[in-house]
């Protein structure tokens, strides 16, 4: 019985691996292109953060004018 267990598994992880691999090519991302694929996550993670940070920025910057101007009127 384990070993039919062992074997259903094997072959389900098998075929689990290929319909992965069949969906990720749909989308244009080969088998072998890890570190590839890698590098294009960092990337957008990088670019992410960036305009994380611009949008900051100009909040601080919206902010500070408003109330430099408030100030001012003052």
């Amino acid at each position: 019985m384990t070993i039919q267990r062992d074997e259903l598994e094997e072959a389900l992880g098998k075929t689990v691996r290929k319909e992965i691999a069949s969906l990720l090519n749909l989308f244009g991302i080969e088998e072998g292109d890890h570190k590839e694929i890698r590098a294009d996550f960092t990337y957008l993670r990088c670019w992410r953060k960036s305009a994380e940070q611009i949008q900051s920025y100009t909040m601080k910057t919206v902010i500070t004018a408003i109330v430099a101007g408030a100030v001012g009127a003052f």
